[in-house]
């Protein structure tokens, strides 16, 4: 075989071999790419798992991360207008925190957080004023705020008008609070929780001062009755009492017992130094005269009047100033401001005597005459016999 042959040989294995690995590798290539489909599609599958997976445990996380997230930042807080009654009482001083727990502890809001961002929302944390308040258990915290509306507090306003005897200011404050009568008579004894003044002589009449307190049922006779004897306190420093009981020579409980002398016996508060000054002129005579208050006889028995009859000047009472020199014991009723001020500053002028003649039109006649005052006498009784 000659060279040609073989090359001819060669080249035929030569175009035969590649021709048959051609075809070989179609085959796999085929072959390859249906595993590299079957592999993307594996990987699709796992992603897509595993996307489902991630998603369900954010999920799952997410909801109970939120919850968490939630009860930390939400308090808890219940709902609608609760049910039942409760009287919660505000204390002097007491924060809005003070007062959530209050409400918490007895059941009126859920959480003490849920009343604070209430009031807050409302704008009114200042505003929170002590008293009694009506509210429900179990009130969503936005609706037990307008219910703490200072007016809507459970309290009563009263007025102890000017000249009151104790036993009237007794029982006036009795129907205020519901609380009896003898409650306040009890209180009243206890000089030291009432902290009236040293020179009191541990009598609460006459301390008990006239003005505006605020009551309510819960409202204690002893907090009531020093509440008064701390207003009692306030005017005489405003006035003077103490220096200007000296200037007049007298002593502080001298001073408050004609200062309630005047009140009872004055038909008008202009009328006030003129009949000071008859105390302090009839006081002053020497021999001294005695003072003949028909008032003082008739605190004495416990009566009321203007007026006291024969048998009632007959009394025994020390403070018959019928028949006994000087002042009474103390004052006879609780005086305001007016009487106290007339007292250290009374009018000037020689008057022995005075009769309100007319009692209705508050008209009241002074004299240093007997014999005038003893005109002025029948002219009252025509007065009261008329009607």
């Amino acid at each position: 075989m000659n060279d040609l042959d073989l090359d001819s040989l060669l080249g035929a294995e030569d175009d035969e071999g590649p021709r048959r690995r051609s075809r070989g590798s179609r085959s796999a290539q085929r072959r390859s790419k249906k595993r590299q489909r079957r592999q993307r599609r594996k990987g699709f599958v796992a992603f897509f798992v595993a996307i489902v997976i991630i998603v369900g445990v954010l999920g799952v996380g997410g909801y109970y991360g939120y919850n968490w997230i939630r009860g930390v930042t939400i308090p808890k807080d219940y709902t609608g207008q609760g049910s039942g009654e409760v009287l919660v009482e505000i204390k002097e001083g007491q924060s809005a925190t003070d007062i959530a727990q209050t409400l918490v502890d007895q059941g009126v809001v859920a959480s003490e957080r849920a009343f604070i961002n209430a009031i807050g929302a409302a704008g009114k944390s200042a505003s929170l004023q002590p008293g009694e308040y009506k509210l429900r258990k179990g009130m969503a915290a936005a609706n037990a705020v307008p219910l703490l509306d200072p007016k809507r507090r459970l309290q009563t306003t009263l007025t102890v008008r000017e000249g009151l005897r104790l036993s009237q200011i007794f029982q006036q404050l009795s129907t205020a609070t519901g609380k009896p009568v003898r409650d306040f008579e009890k209180a009243a004894k206890d000089a030291e929780a009432l902290d009236l003044p040293s020179y009191a002589k541990k009598r609460l009449e006459g301390f008990a001062f006239p003005a505006t307190y605020e009551v309510s049922p819960k409202s204690a006779p002893e907090d009531l009755l020093a509440a008064m004897v701390e207003r009692y306190k306030k005017a005489a420093d405003d006035v003077g009492l103490v220096a200007g009981a000296r200037r007049v020579g007298h002593t502080p409980m001298e001073v408050l017992t004609i200062a309630s002398i005047v009140q009872a016996e004055s038909g008008s508060k202009r009328d006030m130094p003129k009949v000071a000054r008859v105390i302090y002129n009839r006081l002053q005579r020497t021999p001294p005269m005695l003072l003949q208050m028909d008032s003082t006889v008739m605190y004495g028995l416990n009566k009321f009047g203007v007026s006291a009859t024969h048998a009632d000047l007959k009394s025994k009472s020390p403070y018959n100033t019928y028949a006994r020199p000087g002042l009474p014991p103390g004052p006879i009723t609780n005086p305001g401001e007016d009487a106290i001020k007339a007292t250290l500053k009374p009018a000037d002028g020689p008057w022995l005597f005075f009769v309100t003649t007319d009692t209705k039109r508050g008209i009241t006649k002074f004299t240093d005459s007997q014999e005038e005052h003893d005109r002025f006498v029948q002219e009252f009784n025509r007065n009261q016999a008329g009607g």
